[in-house]
């Protein structure tokens, strides 16, 4: 997951201040949630997941109300079928982002006192790691239809 975020970054880093700070806030999520099991079941574990939930919240608003909007903006200067595309491509941005709300109502408090709450959390953390990986593919892809087709067909107005 990590890699593919590097790989994100690297097609599209620079294109736009918000896309870029977007991707890095992306980079710390997922830092951030590759370390949790590596977290001894004590007070660091309850602390690293509340600030996992906070990136992730921090992360999910910062999509659905600047990048998102940003996006469809640069998408609706071009009538070439990409903002179609991209509206698609939303509801299927929802169900993760209805995970993560999921998740953050669980665990932004969590005591992890018993072996079975703690097993009930990597369960959760297994189920919405997959969630966050195809929000990121959708995103991605959003990303690629809305903002880096129309790169090439800007710079040529530019030169003009």
């Amino acid at each position: 997951m990590l890699e593919k975020c590097r790989n994100a970054q690297e097609r599209w880093g620079g294109v736009s201040d918000i896309i870029d700070s977007w991707l890095e806030e992306r980079q710390r999520l997922i830092s951030t949630f590759v370390a949790l099991p590596q977290q001894n079941a004590d007070e660091a574990l309850k602390e690293h997941i509340q600030e996992f939930s906070q990136l992730m919240m921090d992360y999910i608003s910062s999509g659905h109300f600047e990048v998102y909007e940003q996006l469809l903006k640069e998408g609706s200067e071009f009538n070439d079928g990409s903002l179609e595309t991209a509206q698609e491509l939303f509801p299927r941005i929802q169900t993760s982002t209805d995970a993560a709300l999921d998740f953050n109502d669980l665990y932004s408090s969590f005591e992890g006192q018993t072996l079975q709450e703690m097993h009930e959390l990597t369960c959760q953390l297994s189920s919405l790691g997959e969630s966050l990986e195809e929000r990121f593919a959708l995103e991605d892809k959003m990303i690629e239809v809305l903002h880096t087709a129309h790169r090439e067909q800007v710079f040529a107005e530019t030169q003009a």
